[in-house]
């Protein structure tokens, strides 16, 4: 078949493009290698964000990597806990690696990734992460862009006061405004996205209890 006529030619050159800068960004030249840290990193950084944190990441990705991305991912048992140790140990054994070589290792793949995600996606969905999980994935950087007030809860599980719009400034109401459309764009991308899991895992009580989560995980109901 010639590469005209393969149809996910496309897909696998965009892939190797991804794979290739994250094996440069990791300083090696062993591709098997890039594969497993790029695949750790996805799983231990997917597992600690919110449902619709990761929607919006895998959006971005090519085919074949949101395929990875979404590997063995089961959306009712996340966000996982938040502390370090856990997330490197999570890490060190999906690449491969020595523990202490975890912070060094994730911080390449978080550059590569950087520069391949709209411009400041990490940022926002790291936003909502503990700082000393965020030093961890940036490699011990960057983390002087969040402010304290920025750091949400651990338990990503918070409610909307009920009179804060009526309070609420131009800023409050631009933010609501924004995550609004994050939420929209979520639950499209989630419903695009369903064919990616195993179908004999998503009945329609997972699919209830997944849009629940989003909700909660966006702070527009309460547990």
């Amino acid at each position: 078949m010639t590469h005209q006529n393969d149809p996910f030619a496309g897909s696998v050159a965009q892939a190797r493009k991804w794979l290739t800068i994250v094996t440069e960004a990791l300083g090696s030249d062993d591709p098997d290698t890039a594969y497993r840290s790029l695949r750790a990193w996805f799983h231990t950084v997917r597992d600690r964000i919110s449902i619709a944190g990761a929607a919006h990441l895998s959006a971005q990705l090519p085919e074949l990597l949101c395929g990875m991305f979404f590997e063995d991912w089961v959306p009712s048992h996340v966000p996982v806990a938040h502390d370090r140790p856990s997330f490197i140990a999570q890490f060190a054994r999906e690449a491969g690696v020595p523990h202490s070589e975890v912070p060094a290792t994730a911080g390449h793949v978080t550059d590569a990734l950087d520069t391949l995600f709209s411009p400041g996606e990490l940022d926002r969905v790291f936003a909502t992460l503990p700082t000393v999980l965020v030093e961890t994935i940036w490699g011990r950087t960057h983390v002087d862009e969040f402010d304290d007030d920025e750091i949400a809860c651990e338990e990503f599980e918070y409610a909307v006061d009920p009179d804060a719009a009526t309070v609420a400034d131009s800023h409050g109401l631009s933010a609501l405004e924004d995550r609004m459309l994050v939420l929209g764009d979520a639950i499209a991308i989630l419903t695009h996205r369903l064919d990616v899991l195993d179908a004999t895992r998503i009945s329609d009580a997972d699919s209830s209890e997944l849009t629940r989560r989003i909700l909660v995980s966006e702070g527009l109901l309460s547990e």
